[in-house]
């Protein structure tokens, strides 16, 4: 029997937008899949050939690059950071809507503009992206690596300012931080294994069941039941 085709798909935000996509794309996980306090890792689908892993996002680009997933969802943020050789994406599923900006604190923001800026001193997870996005503009980038709790590197002074990506804004304004600059729109996508896409030919008809799901508003036909695209991505 074939090793099954594995779909890695983000903790946390994400996932409730994605599990409508699975399923317009003829992909039903199992119920545990959608329990995000289920310690479980890998889930199985209603296709017998596709599973499902759940791991943070940051985490998708690496198991889909090294081959260890063949398919996956994930920002374009993640996309950038990493910039994967190894990697395809296909598809800008139009969904995760973000952005990912410069913050400080409203206070500093009162009398500073970004425009003068020459050196820059930021928290973020998201280093190699700063410093280019930085560079481009003339400015010197020192970049504090954090993984998390970004809010708190301009309250404990690790740095004035933050990079990290922003919805509604309202974690930043809880901590008394504003948006100075916006970097880039980010949103997530579906990224492939360059060599699986060439070799495993049930690879190809799963990203065109994504793609026709992403332009369908309804439920492709026979998708919960393993309609064409997904007994054809499986045979």
């Amino acid at each position: 029997m074939a090793d099954p085709i594995i779909i890695a798909v983000p903790k946390g935000r994400i996932l409730a937008e994605a599990v409508p996509l699975l399923e317009r794309a003829g992909i039903v996980p199992e119920a545990a899949f959608r329990d995000e306090d289920s310690r479980a890792l890998r889930f199985s689908t209603n296709t017998p050939g596709i599973d499902l892993i759940r791991v943070r996002a940051f985490d998708v680009a690496t198991f889909v690059a090294h081959g260890a997933a063949q398919l996956g969802i994930v920002g374009s943020d993640v996309l950038a950071e990493f910039d994967y050789s190894e990697l395809y994406a296909p598809v800008d599923l139009g969904i995760g809507h973000c952005r990912l900006s410069v913050a400080e604190p409203a206070d500093m923001a009162a009398h500073d503009d970004p425009r003068g800026w020459s050196h820059v001193r930021v928290a973020t997870k998201y280093p190699h992206v700063t410093e280019a996005h930085f560079a481009r503009r003339g400015v010197s980038a020192e970049c504090v690596k954090l993984n998390g709790a970004m809010e708190l590197a301009p309250l404990l002074g690790l740095a004035p300012r933050i990079v990290d990506l922003v919805s509604s804004g309202r974690t930043l304004k809880e901590n008394g931080l504003v948006e100075v600059e916006v970097i880039c729109e980010v949103t997530s996508r579906l990224i492939v294994n360059r060599a699986a896409f060439k070799t495993r030919g049930h690879v190809v008809p799963l990203v065109e069941a994504f793609r026709r799901a992403v332009s369908s508003p309804l439920p492709l036909a026979g998708g919960a039941g393993g309609g064409p695209e997904t007994s054809k991505a499986a045979a």
